[in-house]
């Protein structure tokens, strides 16, 4: 089914039932947007009303589970079907777990990490990217994290795969430099989502710490889109010391950092 064009923009955004995603949804809707918004829970659905009726915005919802490679290609499809060009993406749809990688985590919520954070975000971007290039505008925005900067003891694989979306969107940057699509890296710190309830990390000094709005990370992100800036450091000033000072902290130093925070009990 095509969907009629309204004379606005489209913008796709990934994980957008809550948190992160749900708050780059409403800045999409208040700046004039139209949008197809995606998760993998029933709340979509109610993400989406909700956005009809506090922004006037023709907001399509699909239900998908971008960790499978069907779920991807239905996404595509999705917006296939609107009949219209994709103006603005927004790759937020991510999934941590904490523990101990030996011993301490399951294998198959691992796996999962690397499927939705890393496998599914190359999948979407070879998939709607050409579009976008072909046409000569477009805007991309990567949600990356300042745990990209740092080895992730007890968030092993999350912050690997944080590190791999915030160089692959730096790479894409460069390679895209002339074509009038532009791509921006949203690094949040710690943000009051369910991440870490849904990561079993209430116990961890990280999880029990302070933390940002995710509003006000989203308002952060959407402006440097808009902007075309390459990457922002959104939340606190504590996000922006520690990812400034990561650059000339070693890694060995910032792992037992990372142990200090993200260690089970830690919190306690």
């Amino acid at each position: 089914m095509t969907t009629p064009t309204t004379g606005r923009p489209l913008a796709l955004v990934t994980g957008a039932s809550s948190g992160i995603g749900y708050e780059l949804a409403v800045q999409f809707a208040e700046h004039g947007f139209d949008l197809v918004v995606a998760a993998e829970d029933d709340a979509i659905a109610a993400a989406a009303d909700k956005l009809r009726r506090d922004g006037g915005a023709q907001i399509q919802p699909v239900r998908v589970d971008l960790s499978t490679e069907q779920g991807v290609e239905e996404l595509v499809s999705a917006v296939a079907r609107t009949g219209r060009p994709l103006d603005a993406l927004a790759l937020n749809a991510g999934r941590g777990a904490g523990g101990a990688f030996v011993g301490g985590t399951n294998l198959r919520d691992e796996l999962e990490i690397v499927d939705l954070n890393v496998r599914s975000t190359v999948h979407l971007a070879k998939r709607l990217l050409p579009g976008m290039v072909e046409r000569g505008a477009g805007r991309v925005l990567f949600t990356s994290s300042i745990a990209s900067t740092m080895p992730g003891p007890f968030q092993a694989v999350y912050n690997a795969s944080k590190s791999f979306v915030q160089s692959f969107a730096e790479a894409l940057r460069n390679e895209l430099k002339d074509t009038g699509v532009t791509v921006t890296a949203l690094m949040p710190g710690p943000t009051d989502t369910a991440f870490f309830e849904r990561a079993e990390m209430q116990d961890t000094r990280v999880g029990a710490g302070k933390k940002d709005d995710p509003a006000e990370v989203a308002a952060q992100g959407f402006a440097a889109l808009m902007k075309g800036d390459q990457t922002v450091t959104a939340g606190s000033l504590v996000n922006k010391v520690q990812t400034a000072a990561g650059k000339i902290i070693p890694d060995k130093l910032k792992a037992e950092q990372h142990r200090r925070m993200a260690e089970p009990g830690s919190g306690d």
